[in-house]
This record gives structure tokens, C-alpha cells and sequence, in this order.
């Protein structure tokens, strides 16, 4: 892989909006790592209204969690150590990896005798707030360009074509699975960990084989349809899809792991929804982990972007495929 090269897009193919997908990301790697490692007066500034915004956040999420201040012991949940490093560690893979917050949050707090009801929402709702602030620190710190206004860019559209394959996805794979088929949750999570593994695998040898820098888009719509099916026929399995299958595709891993992260916020969104619901209209669902869970997330959110930002784009090039693979066998070992 070449980091001064930008990628190149197929002539059958053409880039859509005015500046090639990961055109930002290359540009930036180009620089120094003093360079990359400067945070600018603007973003340190809007880094500043980002913590005002976080406090009224956090106060919302005491909220919904039904702590009160007349009640000591309750308000002790608010900080969970052990929960609040969990949710650091593993959203600052997450949002720097573009894979691992749920598949490997979700067990690590059922352990710790957490029910689903308590773990299931509070994860949607954070990935939800994490997902998408990751995304626009992404795009602050240079790792992507995204844009709201014509022309979009080309990672704006890929957010689109990842987020509604993975919505469309995941309704078809319920139905199918479940209405259907009635899989066994075992057989489900070992097809997801050995497609991730093997996603992995072919992630490394890639980084040995000779390979072209083209972009085309047109297979990210399968690998989003993928990825919905892996989200939910299994609550997982989505980022390492999806990140995976943009470097495939021919995005560059800076540009992919940013395009991941916002795409899954926006798709956990759907999922929060339900649950908020479901809340708001008396049914038992507890979101007493969300306080924590946001302390750690949202802090790992910005930093990890920041991380992308200063890292070679060539150590991702390698690290997220590992991860991914690291990922697969821990599932594996779950179910053995």
C-alpha cells in the first residue's frame, strides 16, 4: 500500500461528489507526525462546546436510568469503574478499528451478572451517541470528509448505501432466521466469528499480495446487506463486515474504520428507538449502565479519531484485520 497515493476510481465506476473518498486521509498521512499529532484552535474550541454538550447529555442519561438524588445507593450506580473502563477500552477500538464495541462488551457485562434487558438497550442507546459523535470527530480530525449539502461527497454516500443495507439487512435476516428457519443461536454465532476470522485472514494476505488502490463502490451495497444479516440474526458482527468489506472494496483504513463508525450509530439508532419505545410506554427495560457506559464512550469517541489521525494509515493496514480475526476466535472460544 502506498500512503502518498490517493486511490483511484474504476472508469465504469465513476467518484461521485468532488473529492475522491479517502483523498483527506491520504493527504494527511503525507504529513509529519508532529503535524498530524497539532490540534488546531477551531477544533479545540468546538472540543470545548463538546463537553458543555456531553454534561446536559449525561444529566439526561440520569434521567432515563431512574436515579434520583434522594436515593444514595441508586446514585452510586452512576459510576461503575469497571464498567466505565470497559466502555472506554473497547469504544476507543471500536471507533479507531471500525469494530468490537458490542461483540465484546455484551459477554464482558453479562458476566458481571448484568441482565439483557440492562445490557441490550444501554449498548444501542450509547453505540447510538458514540457512533455518531466518532464520526464527526472523524470528520474534524481529517480522516474522511463528509457533507450534508449536494455534492456529497463519496463517503457520505457510502454512510447511505452502508447504513440502509444494514437496516434492510437485518429486517430480512429476523424474518428469515427467526420466522422462518429458528436457527440455534450457536450455529449463528459460529457462522459470524468464522466469516470475521476468515475476513481477517484474507485482510493480512492481502497486505502481502498485489492489489490495486481502485475504489468501487459497488460492492459495498453486498457487503452491507451482509453485515445487516450478521447485526441481526446476531446483535453483532456488523463493524468488522463493514470496515472489512470498504478495504476490500478499495478505501483506504483511516477512511473506512471513520465511515463505519458513523454508518453504525445510524443504524443502532433504529434499535435505540425500539427501546426508548418500549420505555416510554411502561414495559421493564433498564438503563441504569447508561450513565457509565457514556462517561467512558463518549471520551474514547473523540479519542479515538484523534488516534487515527496521528497513526500511520500502513499499522492500521495491519491492526484491523488482526482485530477482526482476534475478534472471531474469542466468539469461537465462548462457544466451545
Amino acid at each position: 500500500m502506498s500512503g502518498g497515493r490517493i486511490t483511484e476510481i474504476e472508469d465504469v465506476e465513476p467518484a461521485y461528489g468532488n473529492r475522491d473518498i479517502d483523498a483527506v486521509a491520504r493527504e494527511l498521512d503525507r504529513q509529519s507526525l508532529a503535524e498530524r499529532a497539532r490540534i488546531g484552535q477551531r477544533t479545540r474550541r468546538r472540543l470545548g462546546w463538546l463537553a458543555v454538550v456531553f454534561v446536559a447529555g449525561f444529566l439526561t442519561s440520569v434521567w432515563i436510568a431512574g436515579v434520583r438524588p434522594a436515593d444514595p445507593a441508586a446514585v452510586g450506580r452512576l459510576f461503575v469503574p469497571s464498567v466505565i473502563v470497559a466502555g472506554a477500552v473497547f469504544q476507543t477500538l471500536d471507533s479507531a478499528a471500525g469494530m468490537g464495541f458490542g461483540t465484546a462488551l455484551s459477554p464482558l457485562l453479562f458476566s458481571l451478572n448484568y441482565a439483557p434487558l440492562e445490557v441490550v438497550p444501554a449498548l444501542l442507546v450509547t453505540q447510538s451517541i458514540s457512533g455518531l459523535l466518532a464520526g464527526a470527530m472523524h470528520h474534524e480530525f481529517e480522516n474522511v470528509e463528509f457533507s450534508i449539502r449536494p455534492p456529497l461527497t463519496d463517503a457520505t454516500r457510502a454512510v447511505l448505501v452502508l447504513t440502509a443495507g444494514g437496516v434492510v439487512g437485518a429486517v430480512l435476516s429476523i424474518l428469515i432466521a427467526y420466522l422462518a428457519l429458528g436457527l440455534p443461536g450457536t450455529v449463528i454465532e459460529g457462522y459470524v466469528a468464522v466469516l470475521v476470522i476468515g475476513m481477517g485472514v484474507i485482510g493480512v494476505a492481502r497486505q502481502y499480495l498485489p492489489r490495486s488502490n481502485v475504489y468501487r463502490p459497488r460492492r459495498l451495497v453486498g457487503f452491507a446487506l451482509l453485515a445487516g444479516v450478521n447485526q441481526g440474526i446476531s446483535g453483532g458482527g456488523f463493524g468488522p463486515v463493514v470496515t472489512l468489506g470498504q478495504i476490500f472494496a478499495g478505501v483506504y483504513e483511516k477512511t473506512a474504520a471513520a465511515i463505519t463508525a458513523l454508518a453504525e450509530g445510524l443504524v443502532s439508532i433504529v434499535g435505540t428507538l425500539l427501546y426508548l419505545t418500549l420505555f416510554a410506554v411502561g414495559l421493564s427495560v433498564e438503563f441504569v449502565l447508561l450513565p457509565s457506559l457514556l462517561v467512558g464512550s463518549v471520551f474514547a469517541a473523540v479519542l479515538a479519531p484523534y488516534l487515527v489521525r496521528v497513526v500511520p494509515g500502513k499499522l492500521l493496514a495491519y491492526l484491523i484485520p488482526v482485530y477482526a480475526f482476534g475478534i472471531g476466535l474469542v466468539v469461537l472460544l465462548q462457544l466451545a
